[in-house]
């Protein structure tokens, strides 16, 4: 039978997976990604980076699975949401993306706010006012870049200039269109009303298209450069959280899944639409369903920002004991007790999207004392995004979505020790997986469907097996509960006095 490839062009790096339907095997690759902060706040990367690895990637999953580019039934690539690309006429990149965990725009979430009811925005595109929405960012650029802003033709994002590079034809994938702010949700259509506020003509934004919808094919000139068939179809893709939460199976009412990536995010299946300003909304890659979702700023990039800067005597003796610095840091932590020896720390290094949305927030550190090592601010790190995951699951709660079964997945669940804390502070089991390869394999399925080869929209649970379950430590969670009391009380007595960063 015929195989699919899927990639995800992630914030830390670009993974590529080829896989046949009738199989359970999968074929991986990966090339890493330059992230850049040239000022505080700011989240940028080069877009022809991302091509670069895609042409370095599908040639290396090519050989090491032993097809050729004719086995290749269809393509679907997925994304960090709502990314940023503008292009020219001609198709040239305009200035780097500004990636969504950037935090610039908050004068101009300000100004939307000033000029448009946050109520009846939100009832019409599903999503709040936010330094989230590309409508803010497209904002910042006009005012900041007018030449830039001058130039533009397209707005696109991530996935979406990768479908442009390999198949011609400019589209935005359903969920990138809507956290942007340019779709009404209910009617599920472009409003150019909404794109209106971004300044910008209608035609700026390309059609739309549904992620297991075929958008194009693999043009001669992109097949030339990446070894791809010519006229092999391309599918709209998927936002990398929403595919990646569809590949874990979280498709049931209550499914909860905790992503432990370069951001850390929290996503849950719902058969029905609740805006709320405080977190995202999106559509469930199975059509009819809802996932409303919340996106931490940080999450494991906050993780090797430590490891690169302040640890290292723990890397190098991680280096000579032939493991990571992360698992070298995690063994000394696991001696230290739950509260970190009384060391909290806000991981808002970023400023924080969800749920409050502040990019003028920035990281805090509270309780140092010279009896503390690198291992009381590495635990106080895994702890603080444990508290942010609770914050999240009461807004969940009160917005009237039950959460009743917790699994995690991607690179941070492999902390055994960052599992158990995240346990203990929710009090609820956690189930690991094995096997998930991120969100490459729900772009991969969202190929399959489109290109015919199955209509099984569960098939692709088959790659992934569950793996262990973290049980909470009762005896823990009342030191967690003050924990996340004074997390809490933390972040809003600095909010009052932090200086504002934005121009």
């Amino acid at each position: 039978m015929s195989a699919v490839l899927g990639i995800d062009i992630g914030t830390t790096s670009t993974i590529g997976v080829i896989l046949r339907p009738d199989e359970e095997g999968l074929c991986l690759a990966s090339r890493p990604v330059t992230f850049q902060a040239p000022q505080p706040g700011w989240a940028e990367e080069d877009p022809e980076e991302w091509w670069a690895n895609v042409c370095a990637i599908v040639p290396q999953l090519l050989s090491e699975s032993g097809m050729k580019a004719d086995d290749i039934a269809g393509v679907g690539v997925a994304g960090m949401l709502p990314a940023v690309v503008l292009l020219d006429e001609e198709g040239r990149v305009l200035r780097p993306s500004i990636q969504q965990s950037d935090g610039r725009c908050g004068r101009e979430v300000e100004d939307l706010l000033a000029e448009v009811p946050e109520s009846d925005f939100l009832a019409r595109a599903g999503n709040g006012i936010n330094q989230q929405l590309v409508t803010a960012k497209l904002r910042w650029i006009e005012k900041h870049e007018p030449d830039v802003f001058s130039r533009i033709a397209t707005v696109c994002g991530s996935y979406d200039y990768i479908n442009w590079r390999l198949t011609g034809r400019r589209a935005v994938e359903q969920n990138w269109a809507l956290e942007a702010g340019f779709v009404d949700v209910h009617e599920r259509r472009l409003s150019a009303d909404l794109i209106a506020l971004a300044h910008i003509p209608e035609t700026a934004i390309p059609p739309l298209v549904a992620s297991h919808e075929v958008l194009g094919q693999v043009t001669a000139q992109a097949a030339a450069q990446t070894g791809l068939k010519a006229g092999t179809p391309v599918v709209g893709g998927a936002a990398d959280h929403i595919a990646s939460a569809f590949a874990a199976g979280i498709a049931g009412s209550g499914d909860v899944l905790l992503k432990f990536g370069g951001a850390a995010d929290i996503l849950i299946a719902t058969e029905r639409a609740v805006p709320d300003p405080r977190m995202y909304l999106d559509y469930h890659l199975v059509p009819g369903l809802y996932m409303p979702n919340g996106c931490m700023a940080s999450g494991g990039s906050a993780l090797n920002w430590f490891v690169d800067h302040f640890a290292a005597g723990e890397t190098a003796a991680a280096a000579r004991e032939g493991v990571t610095p992360h698992a070298y840091l995690d063994r000394l932590a696991e001696e230290i007790p739950p509260g970190a020896g009384g060391v909290q720390v806000i991981p808002y290094f970023l400023g924080e999207k969800t749920p409050i949305h502040d990019p003028d927030a920035r990281g805090i550190v509270t309780g140092l004392s010279f009896n503390h090592r690198p291992a009381h601010m590495w635990r106080a790190l895994l702890e603080g995004f444990g508290y942010a995951f609770r914050h999240h699951i009461e807004v969940l709660n009160d917005m009237g979505h039950p959460t009743r079964r917790f699994v995690a997945s991607d690179g941070g669940a492999r902390s055994r020790l960052w599992m158990q804390i995240v346990a203990d502070i929710l009090q609820q089991p956690v189930q690991l997986l094995t096997g998930h390869p991120g969100s490459c394999l729900g772009a991969a399925w969202m190929a399959v469907i489109g290109s015919g080869l199955s209509q099984d929209w569960t098939g692709s649970r088959k790659y992934i097996r569950e793996g262990e379950v973290i049980r909470p430590n009762a005896a823990n969670a009342q030191v967690y509960q003050e924990g996340y009391g004074r997390f809490r009380q933390t972040y809003r007595a600095m909010a009052a006095v932090e200086p504002k960063s934005r121009p």
